[in-house]
């Protein structure tokens, strides 16, 4: 499972409306990279946006576990795509070099996989610096 660009991730769902429902990630069955590490953020006011940064090693999987979160991606060519993460089903993989913004609904708890531990030189966190990767690349 090798992706270039932001692709949503569909974990099912196992249940049903009366005894609810279980999603189930796992690697090597439905996710890209191995897990190194998992964090959450909640309690987000919905007029801040979050994210703004890239990584250069590091790649994602971002989970809206509950609420609503709007997320917009963009590469190194200055292409752009916007999603909404509004069930907990669903993943968006995010690879290397690709910009993210957020925007949480009120009550929105992001869950987040990612394939490396937290690293701070990892981080691209200048959109300028950002885009002259493109010119590069």
């Amino acid at each position: 499972m090798v992706h270039k660009q932001p692709t949503l991730l569909d974990f099912g769902a196992i249940g049903d409306a009366q005894i609810g429902y279980i999603s189930v990630a796992e690697f090597t069955k439905n996710l890209p990279f191995e897990v190194k590490r998992i964090f959450w953020t909640y309690f987000t006011p919905n007029n801040v946006i979050r994210g703004r940064h890239a990584h250069k090693e590091l790649e994602q999987i971002l989970i809206a576990v509950a609420g609503t979160i709007w997320v917009t991606t963009e590469n190194i060519h200055g292409e752009k795509q916007h999603f909404t993460l509004d069930e907990p089903r669903k993943g968006l993989y995010i690879p290397t070099y690709h910009w993210n913004n957020l925007q949480f609904s009120h009550n929105a708890v992001l869950l987040s996989l990612t394939s490396q531990p937290y690293n701070a030189e990892e981080y691209i966190r200048d959109y300028d610096e950002f885009r002259s990767y493109g010119k590069i690349k």
